[in-house]
């Protein structure tokens, strides 16, 4: 890496800026503290080692995965306390068995008592137990029971009654913040999933079950908490790493704080149709926000007169928002970059980061991937 520039990279690659990641990752972790809160940082935005152990603050404790490709790269790395936080898929259950046994602490999470019933039928060995986290939907939508019905109650009681099995915790994710526009309406959605998680808790509380943890999470909440969220065990948000478009035009942060980039460079010129042609596609940013944004797919770096109308797998099509393309500026060869409506689904797509400080590149990462 001695020397290298970002302009002497292979095109298209993914860029992140060193100094905002760890910049990123202190500030949630000083805010967790100040709450008093326990960060369980998730991976699933980066998928790395070295971001990891940013994120966690070299302690290599305490962390959300979505994926048990994610699980066995951490586990083989070091890392313990491991929160599997997807709806237990049958086909994976020897594995998360095997990961169980292996680490001082591997939890995983379910919102049916089906799930439950395939963890009863392979007890773990060694004196472990099934560590479970429920799934309570706190008006996502997603995965989760329902919190207003009592089979949110029944299933979390069935779990704690269950020989070789804990209920460690109640897991919520209040991705409803990503429809909200601005830190009052995120701080509104933070403060009624907190509300309703902790009501939940003090069901459990009434009908016997004491001890499970508490765990609510989304970047946008996160980054804006409400006092109440002290009263919860642990938080679990985790593009705030990286941030992304998406997160600005929401509140969660502004654009400087955007750490993750696409290099891409100009590979055509159509005078006829207005437009340049550049060699990324949607293999290396996504088309995940559908070009919603004024600018289409991508913010363009420096070009706010610009926009990335389309994409398909390898091209990208470049155009001025109004007026006539002045291609001059624009020579065959030359480098634009473009800022990701979603880093999650950006950093999917590559196989390396080239990590910069200073113009510099200093490191490259590279992600762990599959299921």
């Amino acid at each position: 890496m001695a020397g290298l520039t970002m302009a002497d990279l292979s095109t298209p690659a993914l860029l992140l800026d060193l100094e905002i990641v760890q910049r990123n990752a202190r500030l949630m972790l000083d805010r967790c503290q100040k709450l008093g809160v326990q960060l369980r940082p998730h991976m699933k935005t980066h998928k790395t080692l070295e971001c990891a152990d940013i994120m966690t603050g070299g302690s290599r404790r305490c962390i959300v995965v979505s994926t048990l490709a994610e699980a066995s790269f951490y586990a083989d790395r070091g890392y313990d306390d491991i929160l599997y936080a997807y709806p237990l898929p049958f086909d994976k259950v020897e594995r998360c068995a095997q990961l169980s046994e292996r680490l001082s602490l591997f939890h995983v999470l379910l919102d049916n008592s089906l799930a439950l019933q395939q963890l009863k039928k392979r007890p773990l060995s060694h004196g472990k137990i099934w560590h479970v986290w429920m799934k309570l939907d706190c008006d996502n939508g997603r995965a989760g029971v329902p919190h207003s019905e009592p089979a949110a109650l029944k299933l979390a009681q069935e779990i704690s009654e269950t020989a070789g099995v804990e209920l460690t915790g109640i897991y919520a994710h209040c991705g409803n913040t990503y429809g909200c526009k601005g830190e009052e309406q995120i701080k509104a959605v933070a403060q009624q999933t907190t509300a309703i998680t902790l009501q939940f808790m003090e069901k459990l509380k009434a009908i016997g079950i004491q001890g499970p943890k508490s765990s609510i999470g989304s970047t946008p909440s996160c980054s804006h908490p409400v006092p109440e969220m002290a009263m919860l065990s642990e938080v679990h948000p985790g593009n705030y790493v990286f941030y992304d478009v998406q997160q600005s035009l929401i509140g969660s942060c502004k654009l400087e704080d955007v750490a993750v980039r696409v290099l891409t460079r100009v590979i055509g010129h159509y005078p006829h149709r207005n437009q340049l042609l550049v060699d990324c596609g949607w293999t290396a940013l996504s088309l995940d926000g559908g070009g919603r944004l004024p600018t289409g797919y991508a913010i363009i770096e420096g070009h706010p007169e610009l926009k990335l109308t389309s994409m398909t797998q390898e091209h990208g099509r470049v155009e001025p928002i109004s007026g006539e393309l002045d291609f001059s500026q624009f020579p065959l060869g030359s480098v634009l970059t473009f800022i990701p409506h979603h880093a999650c689904a950006t950093a999917a797509m590559h196989p390396v980061y080239y990590v910069h400080s200073k113009g510099k590149i200093v490191d490259t990462w590279k992600p762990t991937r599959g299921w």
